[in-house]
């Protein structure tokens, strides 16, 4: 029997069954991702091969994990040298975002959205506690807005505290699955009682002297907004390290960088101060945002220091 996985904590997996059942399900034995050093051999949203325990009611054995059609993953934070996938099976991401309280930085989203674009999962960036804004705050919100959505991202600006923006972010998720992430304390579990009526998901405090989340979501796990869509909850991120990215494909996952490729003088320009390079000249005639071009530094500089 198929199955997908709604839960993960490790070594245990909660399959949804095409049945309708929940079954607490094991592995069979030790699983392998041919070319992946991953901690977690199977993921939330990985659908997989299933079969029911007859001596045990609602538990099951995974027997196989069926193909996957994208997943995102990050590096490991307790294996070095390994990796861990968030989820799998995405329709797409939806990066909640803060500019203060805790902060979230434009480095942090650009790593995010190039991650996603890796795996050709389109990505939502929405900014939450719109509530809590001073003039300034409000200002950098917009001018980000603006920035991303002329990449052709999609952004949003919401409250939760305040429920505005709640109809449509539920809009945006019709019909898909879809990965919610950011670092603790954006609202990622306030969200999820927002669009799942009854869920109690427990949210945390954000610490004034640290300005950071607490880690509420201690396992990806999925929820069913409805028939047909789904969202998927994961821990709070504080980094997020690239993985398995040569440094001349960074480039490729930028889209206002991506038009471009191929227009360079030299094939293997890294688009730094290599002569005849499109992109600089499209940084200089005001077509690539001067604050994307320098995220994208700093992941060539992050490359260069972890060799």
């Amino acid at each position: 029997m198929k199955g997908q996985v709604y839960k993960s904590t490790g070594s245990w997996y909660d399959v949804k069954a095409e049945d309708g059942k929940v079954y607490q399900s094991r592995l069979r034995g030790k699983f392998k991702q041919k070319g992946l050093k991953v901690n977690n051999p199977i993921a939330v949203g990985d659908f997989v091969e299933l079969e029911p325990d007859e001596q045990h009611e609602n538990t099951g054995l995974i027997t196989g994990i069926l193909n996957r059609e994208n997943y995102l993953i990050r590096k490991s934070t307790r294996k070095s040298g390994f990796s861990h996938i968030l989820a799998s099976n995405l329709d797409q991401t939806l990066l909640l975002a803060t500019v203060s309280f805790p902060r979230t930085s434009q480095g942090f989203i650009d790593r995010f959205l190039v991650s996603a674009e890796s795996f050709r999962i389109p990505s939502l960036v929405i900014f939450n506690k719109k509530d809590l804004l001073n003039e300034k705050e409000l200002e950098k919100v917009n001018e980000w807005q603006e920035m991303y959505e002329h990449i052709g991202y999609t952004t949003d600006l919401i409250s939760l505290e305040t429920q505005e923006g709640i109809d449509t972010v539920l809009s945006y998720l019709k019909n898909k699955t879809t990965l919610i992430a950011g670092h603790s304390g954006v609202g990622k579990s306030t969200l999820l009682n927002a669009l799942i009526p009854g869920l109690k998901q427990k949210t945390g405090e954000v610490s004034a002297f640290a300005n950071k989340g607490t880690h509420t979501t201690t396992f990806a796990e999925m929820f069913d907004i409805d028939g047909v869509s789904k969202v998927i909850d994961t821990p709070g991120i504080k980094e997020l390290g690239l993985v398995d990215m040569e440094p001349e494909e960074i480039s490729h996952y930028f889209p206002e960088m991506r038009e471009h490729l191929g227009e360079c003088r030299f094939n293997n320009c890294l688009h730094v101060n290599e002569p005849g390079c499109r992109i600089v000249e499209a940084l200089e005639d005001g077509e690539i945002f001067p604050e994307r071009y320098m995220s994208y530094l700093s992941m060539l500089e992050d490359y260069d220091s972890h060799r």
